[in-house]
């Protein structure tokens, strides 16, 4: 049966709880917060950083992590064009799923290629899609490679890597630029905090 054949098939089914009764529920709004960068740039470090005081704050929260999700969802992909364009497709459904249960979803890929996170964007409804660049130069993310990737990737034992045989097309407009090649964890944790007290998913006493 083909993919069309099957979609005629398959009707969405509206819930009774709905997401805005889920956010109540959780006294915050659902967003996704997008963490895009160079691999090492600080993607993962600061979503969880985030995520923790979040946490504290009594939020329901959930961190989607590029390697975690290779090891189950998108443990078939390899990291080709197309790969990786699949692969942000299924995180961006995921992330989708995530925000109709009312949850904050931190999401730490490299995402490279800003068509594919633009579409990313549109999945959602406007305004809950807070696209969140990790600016670090390449020089900073390489010498904090402890997984000694960019060594493999300028010896050329890994094909298409990001920043070294693969491009990384940055933001033109994200909803927030934090230096991470630079700048305190502490400090770029504040500055995605008070963004999303500026975009009222937070309450003032969150």
């Amino acid at each position: 049966m083909s993919n069309l054949e099957t979609s005629a098939n398959v009707i969405w089914h509206n819930a009774s709880v709905t997401r805005k009764r889920r956010e109540e529920q959780n006294s915050h709004k659902g967003t996704i917060l997008w963490f895009t960068g160079l691999s090492g740039s600080g993607k993962s470090s600061l979503a969880h950083a985030v995520e923790e005081q979040l946490h504290q704050r009594g939020c329901r929260t959930f961190v989607l992590d590029g390697d975690n999700v290779r090891h189950g969802l998108c443990s078939d992909l390899g990291f080709s064009v197309e790969d990786r364009v699949e692969n942000i497709r299924r995180i961006s459904e995921v992330a989708k799923l995530f925000l109709e249960a009312g949850v904050i979803v931190l999401t730490a890929f490299i995402s490279p290629f800003r068509a594919e996170r633009d579409t990313a964007r549109k999945v959602v409804p406007h305004g809950d899609f807070l696209e969140i660049f990790c600016d670090s130069s390449i020089e900073v993310c390489e010498a904090r490679d402890v997984k000694g990737l960019y060594k493999r990737a300028r010896a050329g034992e890994i094909p298409e890597f990001t920043g070294i045989s693969s491009p990384y097309e940055a933001p033109t407009s994200p909803e927030l630029k934090v230096a991470t090649g630079e700048d305190a964890i502490e400090h770029c944790v504040d500055q995605v905090l008070q963004l999303l007290a500026e975009r009222g998913v937070l309450k003032s006493n969150a």
